[in-house]
């Protein structure tokens, strides 16, 4: 019998048009039911709102964008484009989000998916209640880039993966939760009688 036969065949190695994020919020949050854009095809889709001292998530999240464009040459007729001429998935919430408060001091990127994302808890149970997940909690995700030229639009997407809920987070979107609504200071008082 020879060395290699005794050898434990390593893991697949990992795209490296993947990247599993460190703690990000997210935010519209369509991911229990696939939603449609403007008449588009409906997808599951969530903005994902890293902040900037996150630096971890977004030197992998860049490293993610730079294969995407090294795969996907073949879409640029065979030549690597310059950056600064395709819509790239990374966008800074100051600038592009100037009047939306859970965006500041954050990057965000936007992820979509045909089929529907695996959503579990820390210790990796599903999460089957549709209200544990919702714009505004804490999450790590897994996402994966890709080129696309279509249309004269020419750039990297993000696709959706999975989502792991960390943590409960306030809603975002002015939506109050029932607790809020019916809690009141009369101790029980019968508000009818």
């Amino acid at each position: 019998m020879s060395n290699n036969a005794n050898r434990i065949n390593p893991s697949p190695a990992k795209s490296p048009t993947k990247v599993v994020t460190g703690i990000v919020r997210l935010s519209y949050a369509n991911v229990h039911e696939p939603k449609s854009i403007n008449g588009g095809t409906p997808k599951y889709s969530v903005s994902l709102i890293i902040p900037k001292s996150d630096t971890k998530t977004l030197a992998a999240i860049n490293a993610a964008v730079d294969a995407a464009i090294e795969e996907g040459r073949g879409k640029f007729g065979g030549k690597i484009p310059n950056k600064s001429t395709l819509k790239l998935p990374l966008r800074d919430g100051d600038i592009d989000r100037p009047d939306d408060e859970a965006y500041a001091d954050s990057y965000f990127v936007n992820a979509n998916s045909n089929s529907a994302p695996e959503i579990v808890d820390k210790s990796l149970n599903p999460i089957m209640s549709r209200s544990e997940v919702y714009s505004g909690v804490y999450a790590r995700v897994s996402v994966n880039f890709y080129a696309f030229n279509s249309n004269g639009n020419r750039g990297v997407a993000c696709g959706l993966g999975n989502i792991q809920k960390v943590r409960d987070g306030e809603p975002l979107g002015g939506r109050a939760s029932a607790a809020d609504d019916f809690t009141s200071d009369s101790d029980g008082d019968d508000f009818l009688g």
